[in-house]
């Protein structure tokens, strides 16, 4: 069974944990980048027209993305990664699940937060990844170690 773990880590920590991640299921690791790269500023959510603000407003809202394309076709599961913002997954993770066909796949959501859970973004990826099985999205801190990650993987019964 082939594994992919893609992410989008607006600040690095995200990225971390895919790093980890991608270890303990033995997974090919892809970053998910916008065409155009999300600033500091980009990211104040107190900022009512900062552009990650204006983004999630706007639930129609898919960022361009960054090239390579995704190794998607290849794997069975793909992990598919995120920050929370709003409560749910920032839209160009919305971009990422319409540019491929995930028919026959299973996607298993994981994210960081300082607090928040996935609300409703669990529905919004359930929908977006067409022909799907998608699991359960679970938090991690993004110093989750590979031990505990092998864990939660064994866990899903992949």
């Amino acid at each position: 069974m082939s594994k992919l773990v893609a992410c989008f880590s607006a600040s690095g920590s995200t990225a971390k944990l895919a790093k980890t991640l991608a270890a303990a299921a033995g997974a090919a690791l892809y970053e998910i980048k916008p065409a155009v790269a999300y600033e500091r500023r980009d990211l104040n959510w107190m900022d009512k027209k900062s552009r990650s603000t204006l983004e999630m407003q706007d639930p129609s809202c898919r960022p361009e993305l960054a090239g390579p394309a995704a190794p998607v076709a290849e794997a069975d599961v793909i992990f598919l990664g995120f920050p929370i913002w709003w409560y749910r997954e920032p839209s160009i993770i919305d971009s990422f699940l319409d540019a491929y066909d995930f028919s026959g796949k299973t996607v298993v959501p994981f994210f960081t937060s300082g607090g928040s859970d996935l609300g409703e973004g669990q529905s919004r990826i359930e929908k977006l990844a067409r022909g799907a099985r998608v699991l359960r999205g679970r938090r991690f801190s993004a110093r989750a170690s590979e031990t505990e990650l092998k864990s939660w993987i064994d866990s899903l019964g992949l």
